[in-house]
């Protein structure tokens, strides 16, 4: 069976196709982050999984709960995702729209962690590095880990740069060890 990844990547690259086009990705980030968080309801994933319930009924679940909130093309994009069954797969539907989204901004997604809490002057300070590092717009997401000691973890995408005490204390008791 396919990974949701591959499954998911067609509707996420028809759907910026639109929005990119009609010059509404910010709409259609909007929608799908909605669209998303409806889908992992508890009892809207039991009606989703329902074999009693029609593709039209679930695709009309998700209409009503955003009743206003969705535009013509994004009620009709839950309509034909809920009449193949894909409708589970929204969460990774706009989390691929999202990098591509990012791409064409020239944006990246950095994921911070620190041992403490950073204040203002700092998360520039460090943004600023990394936008100069990377050559794009940096997005950062801060989250707290004691478990460093001290000092930063950064992730963006698959590369990471661990300025953190527990790293420092890793490399020092290998180079000790050897």
């Amino acid at each position: 069976m396919a990974e949701p990844s591959t499954i998911a990547r067609p509707y996420a690259e028809a759907v910026f196709k639109l929005a990119d086009e009609g010059g509404k990705l910010a709409d259609w980030s909007a929608a799908l982050a909605m669209l998303a968080q409806v889908s992992e309801n508890d009892r809207v994933q039991a009606a989703m999984n329902d074999p009693n319930q029609s593709a039209a009924q679930v695709a009309g679940l998700f209409v009503s709960i955003l009743s206003g909130n969705l535009s013509g093309d994004a009620e009709n994009f839950v309509r034909v995702m809920a009449e193949n069954r894909r409708l589970g797969l929204l969460g990774e539907v706009r989390k691929q729209f999202e990098a591509l989204k990012n791409e064409r901004e020239g944006v990246v997604e950095a994921d911070l962690q620190s041992a403490f809490e950073l204040s203002g002057a700092q998360l520039a300070e460090l943004v600023a590095a990394l936008e100069k590092r990377t050559g794009r717009k940096v997005r950062a997401q801060v989250h707290i880990d004691k478990t460093l000691i001290g000092g930063v973890r950064v992730v963006i995408g698959d590369k990471v740069i661990d300025g953190s005490v527990r790293a420092q204390l890793g490399t020092l008791e290998s180079a000790l060890k050897a």
